[in-house]
């Protein structure tokens, strides 16, 4: 059987699902995984705070290597349908190029992949497949809780490749061998609330709330480590709830992320961030710092035979050697790396998220050549 994956991605595009709705695309790839004999597994999960989300887990094999592709079928919302050329869920092909919502990130990595293992034997070895449709949006009750029943369910993998786009500016030029952490906190600074003429009876947190955004910003996380750039905190609002300018406010806050390197952890961000907040005459009013959210971990993957094998599948259908990059934001990679390699391998994705999305076919014919012609060596290889 083989797998057209124009076809299929034209298919998942119609499917309007937008985090967490899947909208059918799931009920679509368990219909072609079935028919390429994977024995499929659709799995709900809900709370911690979050949505309900539906996700897939598909295999096919039990013995031999094992090989695990992940990514999400969830997409973000068009935004304002004025911007875009026609109906963002009615795949549109125009000058060598397919149009839809999901084009770019990530359901044409999903459609390759697929098309791929059509082609490959079944009793090559085992072939696993983790999709969820909710990696754009709280990523709470996807992957995270997907890869957790894996390992409980004795699921492991030898490598992964989550299908997200990695290529900078033509397919093939980079591949993501790991990911920055994100790590977001909040600072704020309760103080006394009064009239602006009558200072001496108030106690204005702006200036310590100042000195602390100074604090925090003015000084070098870190230089950058082996495969990853240096560490940087922004900070992101400052808030006082202040109308008017007669008034002292009572209290003020900031927010800022720090998107950190293997150098770090949170547990030591956090210890660093505390560090800098006492360097800050508190001139009596009362600090609390937070950490928002759950921090995203950062993540590196060994440069293994396996991470060779991809390299040298991308140069020769390429011509041209990928960079390993660690660039970007984060992804549901994250997730997969505590359990084992991941690398991040794609299309070029620059027109994601935005009205128009769209990708290049040539591009989609060449990643679906390029995941084959890697499991062919990764399930051919001697290790």
């Amino acid at each position: 059987m083989t797998i057209d994956p124009q076809d299929l991605l034209e298919r998942l595009i119609a499917c309007p699902s937008i985090t967490p709705d899947e909208a059918g695309a799931l009920a679509l790839l368990e219909a072609e995984l079935t028919a390429l004999g994977f024995s499929v597994t659709r799995l709900r999960f809900s709370g911690d705070g979050s949505y309900p989300v539906d996700n897939l887990f598909a295999t096919r094999g039990n013995s031999g290597r094992r090989l695990l592709f992940a990514g999400h079928t969830d997409v973000v919302p068009p935004g304002d349908l004025a911007l875009w050329s026609a109906d963002p869920f009615t795949p549109r092909l125009a000058d060598g190029r397919l149009y839809g919502r999901g084009a770019a990130d990530m359901k044409s990595g999903i459609a390759a992949f697929v098309a791929a293992c059509a082609a490959i034997p079944s009793e090559a070895g085992t072939i696993q497949l983790a999709i969820t449709n909710d990696e754009e949006a709280d990523a709470v009750n996807g992957t995270d809780k997907l890869c957790a029943w894996m390992k409980q369910q004795g699921h492991g993998f030898d490598f992964a490749i989550v299908g997200e786009p990695s290529s900078a500016e033509a397919l093939g030029d980079s591949i993501k061998i790991g990911r920055r952490g994100s790590f977001s906190g909040q600072v704020t600074v309760a103080g006394t609330q009064g009239h602006v003429a009558y200072p001496h009876k108030a106690n204005n947190p702006l200036p310590v709330l100042a000195a602390i955004a100074t604090a925090l910003s003015s000084e070098t996380l870190d230089a950058g480590t082996a495969h990853f750039p240096a560490s940087n905190l922004e900070l992101t609002t400052i808030d006082v709830g202040n109308p008017v300018s007669n008034v002292i406010p009572a209290s003020g806050s900031l927010r800022f992320n720090i998107r950190y390197n293997d150098g770090w952890t949170p547990q030591t961000l956090a210890d660093w961030v505390r560090a800098r907040i006492a360097t800050v005459d508190a001139r009596g009013c009362t600090l609390d710092f937070s950490i928002s959210g759950v921090p995203s971990l950062s993540f590196l993957s060994p440069l293994s035979a396996d991470v060779e094998t991809l390299s040298a599948s991308i140069e020769a259908l390429t011509g041209r050697r990928p960079e390993y990059s660690t660039g970007g934001g984060t992804s549901d990679a994250r997730f997969i790396a505590q359990y084992g390699p991941v690398v991040e391998c794609g299309l070029v994705g620059p027109s994601m998220h935005k009205a128009d999305e769209h990708i290049a076919l040539d591009d989609l014919t060449g990643l679906t050549e390029i995941y084959r012609h890697f499991m062919a060596g990764f399930f051919g290889a001697v290790r």
